[in-house]
C-alpha cells in the first residue's frame, strides 16, 4: 500500500467526538480497561511514520519475564529455606550457609533449565523452517495450495485471493514465514537461550539474596537470631509484593492483586517450611 493509499489519520475534534461512543466497546474489548490506552493515546502512536519505524525494527524481545520468575522463585526457595531454619532453631551461620548454597545451586539449575528450553524452541524453529523450506522446494503447487486455503479461512476469495497467493509465493522467505506462523504457529522473534538464561540467574541470586540480607547483618554485628528473622520476613514481604506488581504487566490483573498473590504464594512456602523446621527441630537437639 502506497503513502496516498493510507487514509488521513482522524482529527483531535473527531476522536474526541466518537470516544464516548466507543468507551463501552472498548472496556468490553479489554478486561482491565484501567490499563487500556485512550482513543486519542493509540491515534498518537498509530501515525504513518511510527506504524512504520516500528515496523522496521521488527518485534522486539522482552527478557523480563525470564527475571521476574527467576526473582520469584529465588525469593520463595530461598525465604523456605531460611523459615526452616529458624523454625528449627539454629544459628544464624547455618542460615547464611544453606541460603547462599541454595541460592547458588538452585540459581544455577534454574538458568540452565530456561537455556535447555529455549535452546529446545530455538532449535525446533529451525528444524521446522528446514522442512518447510524443503516441502517448498520439492513440491511448490501443493504448498501454495495450502496458502491458498489458509486465506480463504481468513475469508478471501476469488482473484483477491489469488493475489494474495501470488504475492506471498513469490518470494521464498516470506513463503517460509508465511507457513510458520499460519500453519506450524510459530512466530518469527527468536529469544536467546543465553540472554534468557543470564536474566534468570540474575533475578534469582539478587533478589534471592533479599532474605538472607537481616543475617548476613546478624553475623557482623552479632544481634539475636529473633530480631533477624523478623527483619527477614518484612524485607522478604516487601520483595515478594514488589515483584509480584511488577507481573502484573504481562498478565491482565491489577499490579496490587498481583502483589498480594504472590505474596501469599510465598507467605505459604515459607509457613509450610517453618513447621517442617520447628516440628523437626528435636532431631538438632545436643
Amino acid at each position: 500500500m502506497t503513502d496516498s493509499e493510507i487514509p488521513p489519520q482522524p482529527s483531535h475534534e473527531s476522536l474526541r467526538s466518537e470516544t464516548s461512543d466507543d468507551a463501552t466497546t472498548a472496556n468490553t474489548a479489554i478486561p482491565n480497561s484501567r490499563m487500556a490506552p485512550s482513543r486519542q493515546s493509540l491515534a498518537k502512536t498509530h501515525s504513518r511514520d511510527q506504524i512504520r519505524e516500528r515496523l522496521d525494527q521488527g518485534h522486539r524481545i522482552d527478557y523480563l519475564p525470564d527475571f521476574i520468575y527467576g526473582a520469584i522463585d529465588g525469593t520463595v526457595t530461598t525465604f523456605a529455606v531460611v523459615s526452616g531454619v529458624a523454625g528449627a532453631d539454629l544459628s544464624s551461620g547455618i542460615v547464611i550457609v544453606l541460603g547462599l548454597a541454595n541460592l547458588v545451586g538452585d540459581g544455577f539449575s534454574m538458568a540452565a533449565s530456561n537455556y535447555s528450553g529455549t535452546r529446545v524452541e530455538q532449535q525446533l524453529r529451525q528444524r521446522m523452517r528446514s522442512r518447510e523450506a524443503y516441502e517448498i522446494e520439492t513440491y511448490p503447487e501443493g504448498e501454495r495450495e495450502e496458502v491458498r486455503q489458509i486465506f480463504a479461512g481468513k475469508g478471501f476469495q476469488g482473484e483477491e485471493l489469488e493475489t494474495v497467493v501470488r504475492v506471498i509465493t513469490s518470494d521464498k522467505e516470506r513463503w517460509i514465514d508465511t507457513m510458520m506462523t499460519e500453519e506450524m504457529g510459530i512466530g518469527h522473534s527468536q529469544r536467546s537461550p543465553i540472554k534468557a538464561a543470564i536474566a534468570t540467574l540474575a533475578a534469582f541470586v539478587v533478589v534471592g539474596f533479599i532474605p538472607l540480607i537481616s543475617f548476613v547483618w546478624q553475623a557482623i554485628s552479632a544481634n539475636g537470631l529473633g530480631d533477624a528473622y523478623l527483619s527477614s520476613v518484612i524485607l522478604t514481604a516487601i520483595a515478594f509484593f514488589c515483584v509480584g506488581a511488577v507481573k502484573s504487566r504481562f498478565v491482565d490483573q491489577h499490579w496490587f492483586v498481583s502483589g498480594i498473590e504472590t505474596l501469599a504464594l510465598g507467605g505459604s512456602a515459607a509457613s509450610l517450611a517453618y513447621l517442617v523446621g520447628w516440628s523437626l527441630s528435636g532431631l538438632t537437639a545436643g
